[in-house]
């Protein structure tokens, strides 16, 4: 459910009950590993696209694909998007993304996403 991290997050901070840092690391480990899994039923599992508990609809795989081939590789930073970063992710798989560059440019925007967040509610919540 797209924005249900954002909320969590937010919460977490404003109890003041756990460290940024924490905070922090753990939303954009668990998001990053989220894309892994994308990418790899991309990667691997494409076969079974048809099924009901496929993660991302044939219409948002191909129209992904286009947005990956047109816009290469840095289309991963936008890999927080809601709605359209499922798709991108494994999208990459698909078309047979390196692993290495695909977790490192996942990485970079889902942490600065949730860094964003982050320092936005510390200024608005001190």
């Amino acid at each position: 459910m797209p924005f249900s991290s954002e909320a969590l997050l937010v919460g977490m901070q404003v109890s003041g009950a756990f460290p940024a840092a924490a905070l922090l690391a753990a939303a954009s480990l668990g998001n990053t590993l989220g894309a892994v899994a994308n990418w790899g039923l991309g990667r691997f599992c494409l076969q079974w696209r048809d099924r009901k508990w496929f993660p991302v609809k044939a219409r948002e795989l191909d129209r992904a694909s286009a947005w990956f081939n047109r816009y290469g590789i840095w289309s991963l930073l936008l890999a927080w998007v809601p709605v359209i970063g499922d798709p991108i992710t494994l999208a990459a798989g698909v078309l047979k993304t390196r692993f290495l560059p695909f977790l490192l440019l996942v990485a970079i925007g889902k942490t600065g996403r949730y860094a964003v967040l982050l320092g936005t509610v510390d200024w608005l919540w001190p």
